[in-house]
């Protein structure tokens, strides 16, 4: 017992660093500390088998947790716990239903989700991007499975997984300790990759950061600066576990931030008195790698007051004479304060942290008692003190036989406060029950252009073309325009969306194709000749529509087309996958992940003609597309479809299929990867070229080099269209580029989480770039060649803005999709995109014919690449 004392005081009095070899006490579900009310699931088969029986090692009940019925491999069951307060949880063991011998129950693989604030509920994958645990082959055995990286949480979810129709029950013990720390978010720049001449790529991002990534800045999470790994001396060597070099380090690069620091910003859970924080920095000075030349933190006291105006300011001593990486720590002056804002300063090219840490003690108030994390066997005394029992006692009164005057005005209190509280939660419930009404069920008809908006988005200061003329007075006697949602079931049926919109029904009428919403045959009509009225159509008939199982986008190519490809075997190279070393995970989809490796000897492998960009001695990178291990059939099969669909595309603006690994589980496919990345985060990193740009060393690009991409990824959706492929997700996002800036089209924007802003979800079944889309894919699911024409407008316009911005980025999704009702109404209130200041006016003129409400008005891929080499000749 004085041990368990010892170890409880030693507990809560630890400050700042946590090392997970050694934060790995069991936390209390096996001795009882976690109670069952804080014990919940989502669903249980008997009242013996709920889940207060979900208790490593106990045969109480009938022995475990069990959720209902036999579970099917698409259902979501889980166990939920609370642990009270935040905790940093390195290891979980489970078991399943022994029951004294007469149990046939375990789970054999699981997941996790868990969530900080009981809201927010975030999927935990391991350092490789997996999220399946491998569990229990027996009902008795306890399985043990350390976290990497660990996490910080108060609830987890035990979620089972099943590839086949199984009864699971489940037993666990949750290992950890207390975050003393109480850090619960910190927000940065997303970190950057470094690429020196004869040194490995290096990518500095954060990548186990569960928070947000939005427009390159990570917030509202925690990642590998709070999980206890300190970064090696040399970040370029290999560690151990396989993991790629600088993989314990966030990076930036100084002239890629413009102010010369990095700003970041630290939530914490409670008030707290700081003295100090310490910073994990590499200094590894021979490759431009120093410790923060100062920092300056200031202090917010509550999270709805203002910054304080007094900086804390710290200077470091740079040390050019020893390499190794070192705790950096700055004194914070016993500070106050439930926020942090700190400038970190560079003193060279590049700064590195892997861990930041606080030393802190929270301020509590004299009737507050901090929790405490009790180690194992360790149970507080519960019994109350007999002077206050006597209080308690005494305190008591006999009730009285007769009311007095104080007793009937209390009465009347209570009913006032009583009566008011019923009607607080009256009234919450109708403004909940208006929400849910209008953002949920989206009944409600509207318009974005009201007086109030007009004004405000026909400012100078906007990037929106307004077209208002005068409305006759008759039209404003029609019904508002009113929203169509892909969900709702009236607009996936054509009768329903005719009754919806007359207007459209009576032009489908008028069309000289065959009626209604049928795909016109492909032998009938070209991209351009079908439907020339304004109704829009499919240029392709009985569309295979494939989204790739990686989350990439996959082409939707004609029926026609998916038999042919798909009737041949893959005649495409089989690579030794164990010399594709891994770098750094692109995305990832429901059922593929997509990788940055290193492929070795891949030159040599492919042989001569080979389209690998020139090497220099420098490793070939390549693009891995991999099944994970719990897809599911279908999904296996669309995977070589995709592979073979791949492996017939070839030109030299649309990404390769290089080689394949499917001998083997996991299938992958080896594509193209472009060293510069995509279009869009290069070009966004750079401003036009002009005399400032050079005398100042800035990153620029010139009009002729947008010419010259514009014009390339013309030619490459020239040759889609030629085999009547559709892209449906054209974008800079999309297209790669070498340094000799030549691009490459390439199909898995989607599946990144860096660009998960430019895509719409639709009620969790779907995900669109609505900005990029045409009208008639919004409002009716046709994706066409006439479509990418479409997109392609817009990445034009990425492309003139120097991706500084989303393409209607004053919109909401919302009243993007209301105003492609605006196009189909032709009524003069459709929203354009204004032309970039960077634009020739001519330019501008073909962008706007991209986007022409009649689909017969929007140029060819062809004319759109005639048009651009005159704007370009050099190309």
């Amino acid at each position: 017992m004085l041990l368990y004392l010892l170890l409880a005081i030693t507990l809560t009095n630890v400050n700042g660093q946590i090392d997970p070899a050694h934060c790995r006490y069991p936390l209390g579900m096996e001795d009882g500390r976690i109670k069952n009310d804080d014990i919940t699931a989502s669903s249980q088969w008997y009242e013996t088998t709920g889940p207060q029986y979900a208790r490593l090692n106990h045969e109480e009940g009938d022995g475990a947790w069990c959720p209902a019925g036999q579970l099917q491999p698409s259902d979501v069951q889980y166990l939920q716990l609370d642990l009270r307060q935040l905790i940093f949880l390195t290891v979980v063991a489970t078991q399943g239903r022994y029951a004294h011998n007469s149990g046939n129950e375990f789970a054999r693989k699981y997941r996790l989700e868990y969530s900080r604030d009981g809201h927010r509920w975030i999927s935990w994958r391991n350092r490789f991007g997996s999220e399946i645990l491998m569990a229990n082959i027996n009902t008795y055995d306890s399985v043990v499975r350390d976290l990497h990286p660990p996490i910080i949480t108060r609830f987890l979810r035990l979620i089972p997984v099943t590839d086949a129709v199984h009864t699971v029950c489940m037993r666990v013990e949750l290992f950890g300790c207390a975050w003393q720390d109480g850090l619960t978010a910190y927000s940065s720049p997303e970190g950057q990759t470094m690429m020196a001449p004869g040194y490995p790529i290096t990518p500095l991002n954060d990548s186990t950061y569960d928070g947000v990534l939005e427009r390159r800045k990570l917030s509202a999470g925690l990642g590998q600066l709070t999980d206890g790994v300190i970064g090696q001396d040399d970040f370029v060597q290999r560690r151990q576990d396989r993991l790629w070099p600088g993989y314990d380090y966030v990076g930036w690069r100084n002239n890629s931030l413009g102010p010369g620091y990095v700003e970041m910003e630290f939530q914490f859970d409670s008030q707290r008195n700081f003295t100090s924080m310490k910073v994990h920095s590499n200094n590894m000075f021979s490759r431009g790698v120093k410790i923060f030349a100062s920092v300056s933190c200031v202090f917010k006291l509550h999270l709805i007051s203002e910054w304080e105006a007094e900086p804390v300011e710290f200077h470091t001593v740079l040390d050019d004479r020893n390499p190794s990486a070192r705790y950096v720590t700055v004194p914070l002056k016993h500070r106050s304060a439930t926020a942090l804002r700190c400038r970190f300063y560079f003193a060279d090219t590049w700064m590195m942290f892997s861990e930041i840490s606080f030393q802190s003690a929270t301020n509590v108030l004299p009737t507050q008692r901090p929790p405490v994390l009790t180690p194992p066997s360790y149970e507080l005394n519960s019994k109350v003190p007999k002077t206050t029992q006597k209080t308690e006692d005494q305190t008591t009164a006999k009730p009285s036989k007769t009311g007095s005057p104080e007793e009937g005005s209390t009465s009347i209190l209570i009913g006032c406060l009583v009566t008011i509280i019923l009607l607080l939660v009256v009234i919450i419930f109708l403004i909940l029950w208006c929400q849910y009404a209008c953002k949920v069920l989206e009944k409600a008809p509207r318009r974005i252009l009201e007086e109030k908006v007009t004004v405000r988005l026909s400012s100078s200061s906007d990037t929106i073309i307004l077209q208002t003329p005068p409305v006759p007075p008759r039209v404003s006697l029609d019904p508002p325009y009113e929203r169509i949602f892909l969900l709702d079931p009236q607009y996936q049926d054509p009768a329903a969306l005719r009754n919806k919109l007359p207007e459209l029904s009576r032009s489908a009428e008028a069309s000289g194709c065959s009626g209604g919403y049928a795909e016109p045959d492909v032998t009938l009509c070209t991209p351009h000749q079908c439907f020339q009225s304004s109704v829009p159509h499919y240029a392709e008939t009985d569309i295979i529509s494939l989204q790739g199982v990686t989350g990439s986008n996959m082409y939707a190519v004609p029926a026609l087309t998916v038999d042919s490809l798909t009737r041949k075997d893959i005649s495409v190279a089989e690579f030794p996958r164990e010399r594709l070393l891994f770098r750094e995970k692109l995305g990832e989809g429901q059922f593929g992940e997509v990788h940055l490796c290193e492929a070795e000897g891949l030159a040599e492998f492919l042989g001569e003609g080979a389209p690998l960009p020139e090497q220099d001695g420098r490793p070939v990178l390549v693009a891995v597309k991999q099944l994970r291990a719990d897809a599911t059939s279908n999904a296996r099969n669309d995977f070589l479809k995709e592979i073979k669909i791949m492996s017939r595309l070839n030109n030299p603006n649309i990404i390769q299929l290089l080689c394949v690994c499917v001998s083997s589980d996991p299938l992958c496919m080896v594509t193209e990867y472009m060293e510069n990345g995509d279009l869009n985060m290069f070009l966004s990193q750079r401003e036009i070229e002009s005399t400032l740009t050079h005398a100042n060393n800035i990153p620029s690009v010139s009009i002729a080099d947008m010419l010259h991409m514009s014009v390339q990824i013309s030619s490459g959706m020239k040759y889609l269209a030629s085999l009547n492929f559709v892209h449906r997700d054209l974008a800079t996002r999309n297209c790669l580029l070498d340094r000799h800036l030549t691009i490459k089209i390439s199909d898995f924007g989607m599946s990144r989480n860096l660009y998960s802003s430019d895509y719409y979800r639709i009620q969790g079944r779907a995900v669109l770039p609505i900005r990029w889309m045409a009208w008639e894919s919004i409002l009716l699911g046709k994706f066409t060649t006439a479509s990418d024409v479409w997109a392609f407008g817009v990445t034009l316009w990425e492309i003139f803005t120097l991706c500084k911005e989303q393409p209607y980025s004053l919109l909401s999704d919302e009243q993007v999709i209301e105003n492609t009702g605006e196009f189909f109404r032709n009524q003069g209130r459709q929203i354009f995109l204004s032309a970039p200041p960077l634009c020739p006016s001519s330019l501008f003129e073909l962008m706007m014919r991209c986007w022409s409400r009649d689909i017969a008005d929007r140029p060819t891929f062809h004319r759109l690449y005639q048009a651009l080499r005159t704007f370009a000749p050099h190309s």
